[in-house]
């Protein structure tokens, strides 16, 4: 049985912090999607507006909360008053009979490529099944995400195979996932 924590806890390992997502992250998250690169891989809209932050932040993931169907955090890089919002990560897609849950993020462009996501993507991992309960962790990789196949593979996810149109871009197209898992009796903690 999947034990649902009764708010959302802060997680951290080093200079990365996984923390409720909150009002004050609306102007961040709003400037961190305007990057391209986020809506190509992501369900993010290409057209990312502040009314689509505000929603995400104050109705979205509240509600996501209350309804069991996802867990998602703040990823913030530093120490102290020196920290600075790094992107958005969390559990979703969740089947909690079978104790499986879908791994989820994205990482502004000023963190990619410095191991932030990498540690964001353990840290919930390891919470995952050491707190939560799951067996199976899986992720959803457009195949073309390079940066990111990179990332899970760095956290210890497996690629159990390609997926074939699996998935529709906002631009129509249907595309290929690689997806991903690790298995809680596979897993090596932080």
């Amino acid at each position: 049985m999947i034990w649902w924590p009764t708010h959302t806890p802060t997680l951290t390992h080093g200079l990365i912090t996984l923390r409720p997502i909150t009002e004050s992250d609306i102007p961040s998250i709003f400037e961190s999607c305007q990057d391209p690169v986020i809506p190509k891989f992501t369900r993010v809209p290409i057209d990312y507006t502040m009314a689509h932050a505000e929603f995400f932040v104050r109705e979205k993931t509240p509600k996501s909360f209350a309804e069991k169907t996802e867990l998602a955090f703040a990823i913030d890089v530093g120490n102290g008053d020196d920290k600075e919002f790094a992107g958005v990560i969390s559990f979703h897609s969740m089947d909690l009979p079978d104790l499986v849950a879908e791994l989820g993020y994205w990482i502004n462009a000023g963190a990619r490529g410095k191991g932030v996501g990498t540690t964001a993507a353990r840290v919930l991992t390891n919470f995952g099944f050491e707190t939560m309960g799951f067996e199976r962790i899986e992720a959803l990789v457009d195949t073309e995400n390079i940066a990111s196949r990179k990332l899970l593979k760095a956290a210890g996810y497996t690629l159990e195979g390609i997926l074939r149109k699996k998935s529709r871009r906002h631009d129509g197209k249907q595309i290929d996932m690689a997806l991903f898992s690790v298995l809680r009796d596979e897993w090596k903690e932080l």
